[in-house]
Protein backbone atom coordinates (compact mmCIF):
# COMPACT_ATOMS: atom_id res chain seq x y z
CA UNK A 1 0.00 0.00 0.00
CA UNK A 2 1.19 3.51 -0.77
CA UNK A 3 1.54 6.38 1.66
CA UNK A 4 -1.82 7.97 2.38
CA UNK A 5 -2.36 11.31 0.64
CA UNK A 6 -6.15 11.69 0.56
CA UNK A 7 -8.86 10.92 3.07
CA UNK A 8 -12.35 10.77 1.60
CA UNK A 9 -15.55 10.89 3.61
CA UNK A 10 -19.18 10.19 3.19
CA UNK A 11 -21.03 13.18 4.59
CA UNK A 12 -24.49 12.39 5.97
CA UNK A 13 -24.32 10.01 8.90
CA UNK A 14 -20.53 10.35 9.02
CA UNK A 15 -19.96 14.12 9.32
CA UNK A 16 -23.50 15.53 9.41
CA UNK A 17 -26.24 14.15 11.67
CA UNK A 18 -28.81 13.43 8.98
CA UNK A 19 -31.04 11.45 11.34
CA UNK A 20 -31.48 14.43 13.62
CA UNK A 21 -32.01 16.64 10.59
CA UNK A 22 -34.70 14.45 9.06
CA UNK A 23 -36.64 13.73 12.25
CA UNK A 24 -36.57 17.38 13.31
CA UNK A 25 -37.76 18.54 9.87
CA UNK A 26 -40.65 16.07 9.68
CA UNK A 27 -41.66 16.11 13.36
CA UNK A 28 -44.08 19.07 12.99
CA UNK A 29 -46.16 16.96 10.58
CA UNK A 30 -46.38 13.91 12.85
CA UNK A 31 -49.22 13.71 15.39
CA UNK A 32 -47.15 11.51 17.71
CA UNK A 33 -43.53 11.17 18.89
CA UNK A 34 -41.36 8.81 16.83
CA UNK A 35 -38.49 6.54 17.68
CA UNK A 36 -35.62 8.28 15.91
CA UNK A 37 -33.67 5.08 15.19
CA UNK A 38 -36.68 3.23 13.78
CA UNK A 39 -37.86 6.25 11.79
CA UNK A 40 -34.39 6.69 10.31
CA UNK A 41 -34.04 2.98 9.51
CA UNK A 42 -37.30 3.01 7.59
CA UNK A 43 -36.34 6.21 5.81
CA UNK A 44 -32.97 4.92 4.61
CA UNK A 45 -34.48 1.65 3.37
CA UNK A 46 -37.03 3.58 1.34
CA UNK A 47 -34.44 6.02 0.04
CA UNK A 48 -32.24 3.20 -1.24
CA UNK A 49 -35.22 1.83 -3.19
CA UNK A 50 -35.99 5.24 -4.66
CA UNK A 51 -32.36 5.72 -5.73
CA UNK A 52 -32.37 2.32 -7.47
CA UNK A 53 -35.44 3.13 -9.56
CA UNK A 54 -33.65 5.66 -11.79
CA UNK A 55 -31.41 8.66 -11.37
CA UNK A 56 -33.31 11.57 -9.86
CA UNK A 57 -31.85 14.82 -8.47
CA UNK A 58 -31.45 14.32 -4.75
CA UNK A 59 -34.00 17.01 -3.99
CA UNK A 60 -36.54 14.81 -5.75
CA UNK A 61 -35.26 11.71 -3.93
CA UNK A 62 -35.85 13.47 -0.60
CA UNK A 63 -39.35 14.55 -1.59
CA UNK A 64 -40.38 11.15 -2.95
CA UNK A 65 -38.91 9.24 0.00
CA UNK A 66 -40.46 11.46 2.66
CA UNK A 67 -43.86 11.22 0.96
CA UNK A 68 -43.65 7.42 0.83
CA UNK A 69 -42.49 7.21 4.43
CA UNK A 70 -45.39 9.29 5.69
CA UNK A 71 -47.77 7.32 3.48
CA UNK A 72 -46.64 4.14 5.26
CA UNK A 73 -47.95 5.56 8.53
CA UNK A 74 -51.12 6.99 7.00
CA UNK A 75 -50.00 10.62 6.72
CA UNK A 76 -49.28 13.18 4.04
CA UNK A 77 -47.28 16.38 3.94
CA UNK A 78 -49.53 19.41 3.60
CA UNK A 79 -49.70 21.05 0.16
CA UNK A 80 -46.69 23.30 -0.37
CA UNK A 81 -44.53 21.34 2.11
CA UNK A 82 -43.28 18.70 -0.32
CA UNK A 83 -39.74 20.14 -0.19
CA UNK A 84 -39.52 20.19 3.59
CA UNK A 85 -36.45 17.92 3.70
CA UNK A 86 -34.29 19.61 1.06
CA UNK A 87 -35.23 23.02 2.46
CA UNK A 88 -34.06 21.89 5.92
CA UNK A 89 -30.52 20.93 4.85
CA UNK A 90 -28.80 24.13 6.06
CA UNK A 91 -30.06 23.36 9.58
CA UNK A 92 -28.67 19.81 9.77
CA UNK A 93 -25.86 19.82 12.39
CA UNK A 94 -22.38 18.35 12.23
CA UNK A 95 -21.50 15.74 14.83
CA UNK A 96 -19.53 17.25 17.71
CA UNK A 97 -16.42 15.18 16.92
CA UNK A 98 -16.11 16.40 13.33
CA UNK A 99 -14.36 19.83 13.34
CA UNK A 100 -11.42 18.81 15.56
CA UNK A 101 -10.90 15.61 13.58
CA UNK A 102 -10.87 17.32 10.18
CA UNK A 103 -8.59 20.10 11.39
CA UNK A 104 -6.15 17.55 12.84
CA UNK A 105 -6.03 15.60 9.59
CA UNK A 106 -5.37 18.74 7.58
CA UNK A 107 -2.64 19.74 10.05
CA UNK A 108 -1.05 16.34 9.43
CA UNK A 109 -0.88 17.11 5.72
CA UNK A 110 -3.74 15.05 4.31
CA UNK A 111 -6.06 16.32 1.61
CA UNK A 112 -9.77 15.88 2.32
CA UNK A 113 -12.65 15.06 0.00
CA UNK A 114 -16.34 14.34 0.44
CA UNK A 115 -18.17 11.79 -1.72
CA UNK A 116 -21.88 12.28 -1.11
CA UNK A 117 -25.21 11.04 -2.48
CA UNK A 118 -26.71 14.52 -2.75
CA UNK A 119 -26.97 17.50 -5.09
CA UNK A 120 -24.03 19.90 -5.04
CA UNK A 121 -25.89 22.89 -3.62
CA UNK A 122 -27.19 20.78 -0.73
CA UNK A 123 -23.70 19.53 0.10
CA UNK A 124 -22.28 23.05 -0.05
CA UNK A 125 -24.89 24.15 2.49
CA UNK A 126 -23.53 21.53 4.90
CA UNK A 127 -19.79 22.03 4.36
CA UNK A 128 -19.85 25.31 6.27
CA UNK A 129 -20.82 23.32 9.39
CA UNK A 130 -17.70 21.16 9.31
CA UNK A 131 -15.17 23.64 10.67
CA UNK A 132 -12.41 22.78 8.17
CA UNK A 133 -11.48 23.29 4.53
CA UNK A 134 -12.50 20.47 2.19
CA UNK A 135 -10.34 20.16 -0.93
CA UNK A 136 -12.77 18.32 -3.21
CA UNK A 137 -16.49 17.58 -3.36
CA UNK A 138 -18.02 14.77 -5.43
CA UNK A 139 -21.81 14.50 -5.55
CA UNK A 140 -24.43 12.28 -7.11
CA UNK A 141 -25.28 15.23 -9.32
CA UNK A 142 -21.72 15.17 -10.70
CA UNK A 143 -21.72 11.50 -11.65
CA UNK A 144 -25.47 10.97 -12.20
CA UNK A 145 -25.52 7.93 -9.94
CA UNK A 146 -25.81 7.01 -6.28
CA UNK A 147 -23.46 4.98 -4.12
CA UNK A 148 -22.96 2.00 -3.88
CA UNK A 149 -22.51 2.48 -7.64
CA UNK A 150 -18.87 3.19 -8.43
CA UNK A 151 -19.36 6.56 -10.09
CA UNK A 152 -18.28 8.62 -7.06
CA UNK A 153 -14.94 6.86 -6.75
CA UNK A 154 -14.25 6.98 -10.47
CA UNK A 155 -15.08 10.69 -10.53
CA UNK A 156 -12.87 11.31 -7.51
CA UNK A 157 -9.94 9.52 -9.14
CA UNK A 158 -10.38 11.52 -12.34
CA UNK A 159 -10.44 14.87 -10.53
CA UNK A 160 -7.74 14.18 -7.94
CA UNK A 161 -5.39 11.84 -9.75
CA UNK A 162 -5.27 9.83 -6.52
CA UNK A 163 -5.01 6.04 -6.48
CA UNK A 164 -6.97 3.70 -4.21
CA UNK A 165 -3.76 2.64 -2.45
CA UNK A 166 -3.00 6.25 -1.43
CA UNK A 167 -6.55 7.05 -0.29
CA UNK A 168 -8.51 6.14 2.85
CA UNK A 169 -12.32 6.18 2.70
CA UNK A 170 -14.27 6.90 5.89
CA UNK A 171 -18.01 6.34 6.19
CA UNK A 172 -20.87 5.28 8.45
CA UNK A 173 -22.60 3.03 5.90
CA UNK A 174 -21.38 -0.47 5.06
CA UNK A 175 -23.82 -0.79 2.17
CA UNK A 176 -23.29 2.59 0.48
CA UNK A 177 -19.58 3.07 1.14
CA UNK A 178 -17.44 0.54 2.96
CA UNK A 179 -18.26 -2.52 0.87
CA UNK A 180 -17.98 -0.85 -2.57
CA UNK A 181 -14.86 1.16 -1.63
CA UNK A 182 -13.17 -1.96 -0.28
CA UNK A 183 -13.93 -3.83 -3.50
CA UNK A 184 -12.20 -1.02 -5.40
CA UNK A 185 -9.02 -1.46 -3.34
CA UNK A 186 -9.43 1.37 -0.82
CA UNK A 187 -8.52 1.08 2.81
CA UNK A 188 -11.64 1.95 4.77
CA UNK A 189 -12.74 3.06 8.23
CA UNK A 190 -16.28 2.23 9.27
CA UNK A 191 -17.70 4.80 11.70
CA UNK A 192 -20.08 2.62 13.68
CA UNK A 193 -22.10 5.31 15.43
CA UNK A 194 -24.99 2.94 16.17
CA UNK A 195 -23.00 0.01 17.50
CA UNK A 196 -24.04 -2.29 14.66
CA UNK A 197 -23.02 -5.93 14.67
CA UNK A 198 -20.15 -5.96 12.18
CA UNK A 199 -18.66 -9.46 12.36
CA UNK A 200 -16.95 -10.25 9.07
CA UNK A 201 -16.99 -6.68 7.81
CA UNK A 202 -14.48 -5.78 5.12
CA UNK A 203 -13.55 -2.48 6.81
CA UNK A 204 -9.86 -1.96 7.54
CA UNK A 205 -10.72 -0.31 10.86
CA UNK A 206 -13.91 0.19 12.89
CA UNK A 207 -14.40 3.23 15.15
CA UNK A 208 -17.41 4.37 17.17
CA UNK A 209 -16.89 8.00 16.11
CA UNK A 210 -14.28 10.29 14.53
CA UNK A 211 -12.48 11.16 17.76
CA UNK A 212 -9.69 8.61 17.28
CA UNK A 213 -9.49 8.84 13.49
CA UNK A 214 -6.32 11.01 13.32
CA UNK A 215 -4.52 8.49 15.55
CA UNK A 216 -5.78 5.53 13.52
CA UNK A 217 -4.63 7.18 10.29
CA UNK A 218 -1.13 7.49 11.73
CA UNK A 219 -1.22 3.82 12.75
CA UNK A 220 -2.24 2.82 9.23
CA UNK A 221 0.66 4.87 7.88
CA UNK A 222 3.13 3.14 10.21
CA UNK A 223 1.79 -0.26 9.23
CA UNK A 224 2.10 0.48 5.53
CA UNK A 225 5.70 1.60 6.00
CA UNK A 226 6.55 -1.65 7.80
CA UNK A 227 5.13 -3.83 5.02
Amino acid sequence: MGKLEWITFDCYGTLIDWEKGITKALAPFLPFPVDRDEFSRRYIELEARVEKERYRPYREVLAVTSARLLDQIGLRLPPGKENTLPDSFPDWPAFADVPACLRALRADGYRLAILSNVDRDLLVSSVSKLGATIDLLVTAQDCQSYKPARGHWHHFQTLSGARPDTTLHVAASLYHDIIPASKLGYRTVFINRHGETVAGTVATRILSDLGDLPHEVKELERRSLRL
